[in-house]
Formats: C-alpha cells, structure tokens, sequence
C-alpha cells in the first residue's frame, strides 16, 4: 500500500499500477466504475497529470485476511497544488477507502478499490476530481 501510494505522488505510474491485479476494479465517488489494470492506470494519469504536486495520505487503516482474498479499510486524505510553492489554497478531499486484494506469486496486489468522498476544501481549478 506505501510503496503504490508513495509511487503515485511521484507519478510513477508503472511503479503504482503493479500494485494491482491485471483485472482490478476502481470506483471512485465522480468516475464510472474503471475496470482492468490499463484503464485505471489511463485514467488516474490523466486526472492527476495537471497537478504538479499532490500528496496521498492513507489513515485508519485496517486488513481482514484469510488465506490469499484480504479486505481492507481506510481513509484518504489527498493534497494537491497547481502551483508548487505559491500562495494558492491548496485543493484537498477526503473520504473512506474499501479494498479487495488477492495474494499472487509476486505478493499482495489490489483487486478492488472503492473510494468515497466525504469532504472537499478549497478549489478544485483544473475540475479534475468533479
């Protein structure tokens, strides 16, 4: 989870996208259910490309595991900038994350993710997240 995390503020997207199953499942509170590795990889790139810095924060977290399926709840804190060491109020949201993860030859990969938001501040100027 930290390593895909930390890859995604860094917008390296290979590093963050093997975190999942080939077949996984995104819904996130504004987007269509995102089906399939590639697609969510495209989708999130594109949302998050014009924000030059973000930060993921993953909180209360808790995993259920039984045998090689695990389930998994959090919360989510992001933070995103449009303009890195400015003034600008900075966007943020937040809100429960749901997971499904399945164990594979190569370890834990994120089978579902379901991501709700419970709370918006500031403006969100790029209306990446609407």
């Amino acid at each position: 989870m930290i390593r895909g995390w930390r890859a995604l503020d860094r917008k390296d997207w290979e590093t963050w996208i093997a975190c999942w199953t080939e077949d996984a499942v995104l819904e996130f509170g504004p987007w269509d259910r995102i089906r399939g590795r590639e697609a969510i990889r495209a989708t999130v790139a594109k949302a998050e490309a014009p924000y030059p810095s973000m930060q993921h924060h993953i909180l209360n977290m808790h995993f259920d595991i039984d045998g090689d399926l695990a389930t998994g709840i959090g919360y989510m804190w992001f933070v995103a900038v449009t303009t890195p060491g400015g003034t600008s109020t900075p966007y943020a949201m937040g809100g429960p994350y749901d997971w499904n993860f399945h164990r594979t030859p190569n370890g834990w990969r994120l089978a579902r993710q379901r991501l709700g938001v419970l709370w918006t501040s500031g403006e969100d100027p790029l209306k990446t997240f609407e």
